[in-house]
């Protein structure tokens, strides 16, 4: 993004007010965000800018960030097609081996790892690690209930471990699912300023492995977490008359992937790809079937 020069005689001005003005006003402090029985929300350690990781003073590392337009397969069930013509391939974490990441990106693609960051499945091999007092609703997914995500002290640790087996098997980045708990019954008190502080918990562990994340859903939240993720992933938009509030991604030169289920190609293709987005339409399962815009 462009950065507008000031002219030379309003900075002096400037520094001539800055040189007589007594003090720094300081930065507000997190909302009041406490809950019983969770301790009180935290403000995680902000994401380095995108595109760059790494501790302070260190030589920042690149993680990769997708550009509007870039084509992708999305694929969460059956046996990985390696032939399809896409750019991105978005996999799940855990069902996918290493192997089949490393045969992708022989291939030439960009692979993103799914992993359901809001819900406790009760079919993943980590689900012994949640405690039961994290636990909320089901969400209408088998084997599935909502997260407490007030409760960073339990869940980063998980998260981390995650996105570490994403970084271990090859992954570029992750696509973490349900970050908008504050917009369903949970069973938590859950607010918008709970999942902020989460969602940007969740972008910084992927940045410290050098690894994009995308941000699924939660349009209310993208003016304040576009530039900490590095590219979306949306359902439906077409469908609900939502697209137009996905382009600050596409402005700031973020790929949209974006999937429509009933909606057919002729309905929405045209208008979509006008604004920007990475528009396919899938069947519900998630499998190989694909039909691009």
């Amino acid at each position: 993004m462009a950065v507008r020069k000031a002219p030379a005689g309003l900075l002096l001005l400037v520094l001539l007010v800055s040189s007589c003005s007594g003090g720094s006003r300081d930065d507000p402090g997190p909302a009041d965000s406490s809950a019983s029985p969770p301790p009180p929300v935290t403000s995680p350690q902000p994401s380095p800018p995108a595109g760059t990781t790494g501790a302070p003073g260190s030589t920042p590392a690149q993680w990769w960030v997708p550009t509007p337009g870039t084509t992708w397969q999305w694929q969460l069930h059956g046996q990985i097609d390696l032939d399809v013509d896409a750019a991105v391939y978005d996999v799940d974490g855990v069902e996918t081996s290493a192997e089949t990441v490393k045969a992708l990106k022989e291939r030439g693609r960009r692979v993103i790892c799914y992993v359901n960051v809001g819900a406790y499945e009760d079919f993943r091999p980590d689900r012994e690690r949640f405690p039961d007092q994290v636990l909320g609703q089901g969400n209408d997914w088998k084997g599935e209930r909502w997260l407490d995500i007030r409760r960073l002290d339990v869940l980063e640790p998980l998260m981390a471990r995650r996105f570490d087996e994403c970084a271990a098997k090859g992954f570029d980045a992750v696509e973490a699912d349900l970050v908008d708990a504050y917009q369903h019954d949970s069973g938590f008190p859950i607010t918008a300023e709970h999942q902020l502080a989460y969602n940007r918990a969740l972008a910084r562990l992927a940045h410290e492995r050098g690894l994009a994340i995308g941000l699924k859903n939660d349009l209310d939240q993208i003016p304040q977490l576009v530039g900490e993720f590095d590219f979306a992933v949306n359902e439906q938009c077409a469908e609900f008359d939502e697209c137009e509030r996905l382009t600050p991604f596409v402005r700031a030169g973020k790929a949209v992937f974006h999937a429509e289920y009933t909606v057919s190609n002729e309905r929405f293709c045209a208008r979509t790809k006008a604004l920007g987005l990475s528009s396919i339409r899938k069947r519900k399962d998630l499998d190989a079937a694909r039909w691009p815009c």
